[in-house]
């Protein structure tokens, strides 16, 4: 008997009959439905049936692997089946479907991985992108190829994307589609503010906060926290502090029976905190929560094309994923809601999450984009473009290994793409099959890919982690921590088809290894300078003075934190280098200088592994040919001093930027200083040639070269949604300040000239509230406010008093 979406007593099943129409006649749709409305479980088996998909399956894009696996089990359950049969999952080195199978949940790239296998997605008559508003990378690339077989080979092919938060006016506009929208049944829930928690405090503030949760209300406790260290140190005091509690942790790296005990009742009945990251914002329900504890704050890997390198940060979270991470709470009843910051710090947020794509590291989008035949990314539909300079980093490294070859895929470049890993990763594996190195190519490429198995205290030598990896192999060692690394390697063995080695291996040999997969990171010692290394992409980084390889000559250096212009990168996993062993990548070039402070050209050639020059002879007479190509590549390293990037520039782009963290939808183009120096070719070119001196640079007017960046359109909405200015009462204007982080725009302004206002000023459309740094008439600092309303009803009167005395001649009663 066919299954009856109608039976299932959720919210969704009210739209079920518009979302099937729409599919009917149409190929693209958008569901809105808020958090437990039961669009991920109910519309999947509400689509089995119909006509258009008659011989074809499903596939369901989640963003995370605990989600995919439970909607899937969700579902046949529903169906009154085993996972595998109707309803199958594919996740990283996990499957479980058959030749029944008709709708299948599926994770990160591997809706990608089946586009190319199969551009035309034979058999497939529908994709779901479930949790769409998470935007991570994977799912804007699917997307984007989707909507491209959509358009050439497919158009048959449905397309649905649902989710709880997305800016849904810019997202009909750009896919062209319509919207079935569900009211959902969120239950009411109240909102308390702790105030602004100590980061450096977080833990012992949580724990506090939780405790007072667990007194006030009923209930399980769901607590969003950063990372797995602060839920480790949060999990070891709650365990002393609420004994009849149980305690879970849950994140991604955490096995899947312990993430399934965390969302699962308890066996016993005992009330229960579940610890997590934002692992906890997507499509799981987890049971019994009605209360939320969240701190406000998240991990984002945010990629530096000028370093080349990823950093893990700490960030503030956004509105919308605040109200994700509350929503929580509401599911199953009437819910609470603690969140650690301040009302204040509430109106700071910016009002929507970056895409990933804005921020990551884009190499295997390249190579994908690359394997597809499309050598213009930009053209495809994106929901964001993808940024110009993260692009032409990840195409100059793709080049430099080898993948690409004037744009193209090259057979290397093929095989790298088969392989299921980042394409750094890909290119060891291949490069150590050559030599018969692929066992501890393996062992090397998951130790880089899982968490580092041994404590900060074990040094930065990669070969002690292999060794101990050897050692738990051989010995059927126990560790949960090798067990994960172990199952990586096996896998990556599985597909070059080899056995296992634990036998004893040349370090030297894991270095070269390395330098196949980060050849900017070959490092030299620095002369006299113990424990700093010279990096070959020209940045640098030290070892702690004490480690075994802080004297070492030579690494290859696998895992570093970036550092800044002021501190040298810190490293954290490497291996020693034999010099012979790097003979094959000593290359002779000819290189251009141009002087900074005279603008004169000069030549050497040079002998070098990448920006490590080994040895430098001068040339005669350079080119001038070469001097613009010099010049551009001086601009990127001192541009900064070299241009006039005035009070006036700074601020429209920061205008720009606010937009682009506040509307990350629309596609406001990053023209941050650290990129426009990348990327300065693009734009400053056409006024190299006529540059004789250094000193003309700063000549340049640069805010109207910057403006061609934008259509007529975005320069009209920029100014609509951040304005460079606010009128007064009087018909003056006075400047607004804004910041390059998208946070809370600042105005300078005299009490006595706001005091006919009720409200805050507001950009972006009322959006963001403009933060008041109110002054004396004689421009004194008094206060900052960011709700005018509260301060005249609270802090006004006090100042009021002050103010008459000091300043008798002014009017200060309001209205």
């Amino acid at each position: 008997m066919p299954f009856n979406p109608f039976t299932i007593d959720l919210p969704v099943r009210e739209i079920i009959p518009a979302v099937r129409e729409h599919l009917a006649v149409q190929n693209t749709l958008i569901v809105n439905a808020p958090p437990g409305a039961g669009k991920s479980t109910l519309l999947p088996l509400a689509l089995l049936d119909e006509v258009w998909l008659t011989g074809q399956k499903i596939i369901m894009l989640e963003p995370r692997r605990l989600a995919a696996k439970t909607i899937a089990e969700r579902l046949a359950q529903l169906l009154g089946e085993e996972v595998g049969r109707t309803v199958g999952y594919r996740i990283r080195f996990e499957t479980r479907i058959s030749d029944k199978t008709r709708i299948e949940v599926v994770t990160e790239g591997i809706l990608t991985r089946m586009i190319h296998s199969d551009r035309a997605l034979t058999g497939v008559g529908i994709v779901i992108f479930d949790e769409f508003h998470e935007r991570s990378i994977h799912a804007d690339v699917a997307m984007a190829l989707s909507r491209e077989a959509q358009h050439t080979l497919r158009p048959d092919l449905r397309i649905m994307v649902m989710s709880a938060t997305l800016d849904m006016p810019q997202l009909t506009k750009l896919l062209q589609a319509p919207v079935a929208q569900s009211m959902g049944r969120q239950y009411p829930i109240e909102t308390f503010y702790t105030g602004d928690a100590d980061d450096r405090m977080l833990p012992e503030m949580v724990a506090r906060v939780v405790q007072q949760a667990a007194k006030e209300q009923e209930g399980d406790i769901l607590v969003f926290l950063p990372g797995e260290n602060d839920i480790r140190k949060v999990e070891e005091l709650l365990r002393r502090q609420l004994r009849d509690f149980r305690i879970h942790p849950l994140f991604g790296m955490l096995p899947f029976g312990k993430q399934y005990a965390a969302i699962m009742p308890d066996r016993d009945g005992k009330r229960k905190v579940v610890l997590a990251t934002s692992i906890a914002e997507t499509s799981l329900t987890i049971e019994g929560i009605s209360v939320v504890v969240d701190t406000g704050f998240g991990k984002t890997s945010r990629f530096d094309p000028k370093s080349g390198l990823s950093r893990l940060e700490t960030v503030r979270i956004s509105k919308d994923a605040a109200d994700q991470r509350a929503g929580r709470a509401g599911r199953l009843g009437p819910g609470t809601a603690y969140r650690m910051w301040s009302k204040t710090t509430q109106e700071r947020m910016a009002p929507h999450r970056t895409p990933e794509i804005m921020e990551a590291d884009l190499s295997s989008l390249v190579l994908d984009m690359a394997q597809w035949g499309i050598t213009d990314i930009r053209r495809l539909t994106w929901l964001n473009p993808p940024p110009r300079a993260a692009l032409q980093y990840a195409t100059e490294m793709l080049h430099h290994l080898q993948a690409l070859e004037h744009g193209r895929i090259t057979a290397h470049g093929q095989k790298m793409h088969a392989l299921p890993c980042h394409p750094r990763i890909a290119h060891m594996l291949l490069k150590a099959d050559e030599t018969d190195q692929v066992a501890l190519a393996s062992d090397i490429a998951a130790i880089l890919e899982e968490r580092d198995p041994l404590d900060r205290n074990a040094g930065i030598d990669i070969n002690l982690r292999i060794e101990a990896l050897r050692r738990y192999r051989k010995e059927q060692g126990q560790g949960k921590k090798f067990g994960k690394i172990e199952k990586v390697a096996r896998s990556y063995r599985s597909l070059f088809s080899i056995e296992p080695d634990n036998s004893k291996f040349d370090e030297y040999e894991t270095g070269v290894l390395l330098t196949h997969c980060y050849p900017e990171r070959i490092a030299y010692a620095r002369p006299g300078n113990n424990a700093q290394f010279q990096l070959a992409n020209g940045k640098y980084a030290s070892a702690g003075h004490r480690d075994d390889l802080a004297h070492d000559p030579w690494l290859a250096i696998a895992h570093l934190h970036a550092g800044n212009e002021d501190n040298p990168g810190r490293i954290f996993l490497a291996s020693p280098l034999n010099p012979r062993d790097l003979a094959p990548l000593v290359k002779q070039q000819e290189s251009y200088h141009w002087d900074v402070n005279d603008g004169e050209l000069t030549a050497s050639m040079d002998t070098r592994i990448g920006s490590i020059v080994l040895q430098s002879k001068p040339l005669p007479a350079p080119d001038e040919k070469h001097r613009v190509p010099a010049m551009s590549e001086a601009i990127k390293v001192e541009g900064e001093h070299l241009l006039d990037f005035n009070a006036d520039v700074t601020q429209w782009q920061n205008r720009v930027l606010s937009l682009r963290k506040w509307r990350p939808s629309e596609g406001w183009p990053d023209v941050s200083t650290s990129t426009l120096l990348i990327t300065n070719r693009d734009w400053l070119k056409p006024y190299l040639a006529d540059i004789e001196h250094p000193d003309e640079l700063m000549e340049l007017e640069l805010l109207p070269i910057f403006q061609k960046s934008l259509t007529s359109e975005q320069l009209h909405r920029l100014d609509l949604l951040a304005p460079q200015s606010i009128k007064l009462p009087d018909g003056s204007l006075i400047n607004l300040e804004y910041k390059a982080d998208g946070s809370q725009p600042q105005l300078e302004i005299r009490l006595q000239d706001v005091l006919s206002w009720e409200q805050s000023p507001t950009v972006d459309e009322g959006e963001m509230t403009v933060e008041l740094h109110l002054l004396t008439p004689d421009l004194k600092a008094i206060t900052t406010v960011s709700d005018l309303a509260s301060f005249w009803k609270g802090n006004y009167r006090v100042i009021k008093r002050q103010l008459e005395v000091v300043f008798p001649e002014v009017k200060w009663e309001r209205g």
